[in-house]
Order: structure tokens, then sequence, then C-alpha cells
């Protein structure tokens, strides 16, 4: 009589951790391809599933052939397309890294990344040499990364600043910086096609409001013209932001642990003396 409950408790346990497991590799995959042109490419797999899906229900057997055939080599295919995601994630499993639970920045990391960033704001600024730092956050910008140098090095204030210089083969666009490093540098963003955008700004603060509105990116600006630092977060941008403000409001963004319940578009209408736009 004992035998079939304790049965029961041991498969449904291994029911449970093999749906546990499985669940975990799907998430870690989802996050390895997360802002690479392979999640265009697995939402026209869901179409071709969605399309035999029809074809089977309804039986329309043509479709259905033809869709057999493509899934026959769709294997192979799988292999070429995700080609880079696999490597990587191979990569990773070496370096034991795929299966640790993601932990966001810590607090002392995050703290030196923003210190290296204002330290060369500050510099770039007073030389008033022009700069564009975007700082990845949710949506994936690897498509903008591509389209730059990629360096894939540490965050320094010193590398920041050398690649600003003008007349340097980098100066002419944005840096990307995911995590602690930066991705790539001389990157073209999206023009914002906001109409009432000021006329005063240039092609740098559009391309900074187009890409905070392309995604939830943090982008700071700094004018060449007149020195100034910008802040551009979701469609909107604080022309001549003070660095109290911007220190706050970057540990705000990129560190979780102090993320306040507040909207972004109040921090843009409380700060006195720094003007929201967009």
């Amino acid at each position: 009589m004992d035998i079939v409950p304790e049965w029961t408790w041991s498969t449904t346990l291994k029911e449970i951790v093999d749906i546990t497991i499985v669940s975990y590799i799907i998430y870690k995959l989802i996050l390895l391809v997360r802002g690479t042109r392979a999640v265009q490419l697995l939402k026209g797999i869901v179409v071709l599933i969605a399309v035999w899906a029809v074809s089977y229900i309804f039986e329309l057997h043509t479709l259905q052939w033809l869709m057999n055939q493509l899934f026959t080599w769709s294997v192979v295919a799988v292999f070429i397309i995700f080609q880079p995601e696999l490597r990587r994630a191979l990569e990773q499993l070496g370096r034991g890294k795929i299966f640790t639970v993601g932990t966001n920045d810590e607090d002392h990391t995050v703290n030196e990344r923003i210190n290296q960033v204002i330290a060369a704001l500050h510099l770039l600024s007073g030389r008033r040499i022009g700069a564009l730092i975007v700082f990845e956050r949710e949506t994936g910008l690897s498509e903008y990364i591509e389209s730059g140098i990629q360096l894939e090095s540490s965050i320094s204030t010193e590398l920041l600043v050398n690649i600003f210089i003008p007349n340097t083969p980098l100066h002419d666009g944005a840096v990307i910086i995911r995590g602690g490093q930066i991705m790539a540098a001389g990157c073209y963003l999206p023009l914002s096609e906001n109409p009432f955008i000021s006329k005063e700004l240039g092609t740098r603060h559009r391309a900074a409001i187009g890409m905070s509105e392309a995604s939830d990116a943090i982008v700071v600006i700094v004018s060449e013209e007149t020195g100034q630092i910008s802040l551009a977060i979701h469609g909107q941008m604080v022309r001549d932001i003070k660095e109290e403000s911007l220190i706050a409001k970057l540990h705000e963004e990129l560190n979780p642990k102090m993320k306040k319940k507040t909207k972004d578009r109040s921090f843009f209408l409380r700060k006195k003396g720094e003007r929201p736009h967009g």
C-alpha cells in the first residue's frame, strides 16, 4: 500500500526537477541571443512553425509537404545561422558562466564605471570635444554595435577621451557601453524624426534622442560648440545637466539597487535650471 504514494511523490519530484532545469536552460538561451540578430531569426522560425500548424490543421497537403521539406534542412540551417551564438554559448560553458545565476552589477563595480565615464565627460566638456556615449540596458544594441568598430575593452577615462579626440578614426560616431565593456566606437545611431525637437540641436543630439526613442538606452552627449553635457532617455533630453544630477541619474538607472520608484518624466520636470526637450 505504501508503494504507490512513494512512487507518486518520487515521480512528481523528478518532473519538477526536470521542468526546472529545462526552463532554466531556455532562460539562459534567451539571454544569450537577446540583443542579437538571432532574435529576428527566431521570430521568423516561429512564423514558419505557425504556418506548418495551419497547414496541418486545415489539411493543406501541398503547403504541409513544402514545410516538411523546409524543416528537413532546418537543422543544418540553424547551426549555420546561429553559429556566433552557439560559439558564444560553448565559450561560456567552458568558462562555467552559462549556468551561473545572472546578477546585476555590484555596487562598487557600477560606481567605478560611472566614475570613469564622468571623469572623461569632465575632460571632454572642458576642452569642448564632442562626444556621444550610449549605455545599453535591457534592449540589445548589437545591431548598432556592428555598425562601428568593435573594441570590447574595459571602461577607462583615458580610452574614452582618446576615442573622441578630433580627426581620429573613431571620433565621429557613438561609443556603446555594455556592462563593464566599451563594446564599440564610431557607431551609427538612428536620428530622431520628432518634429518638435529644437532647431538648435545638431546631428549628435538628434542621434542621442533617436537612440533613446528606439531603445531604453541612456545616452550622454557633450556639445563640441558649448561643452555642455546633456542626457537623453526615453525620447527626452535634459540639456546642460548638472554633474550631480547626471551622476545621480546614472546610478539610479544603471544600479537596480538604487532604482527609485519614480517615473522618468518626473525626473525631467523636477530638475530646476535643466530644460527637457523632445
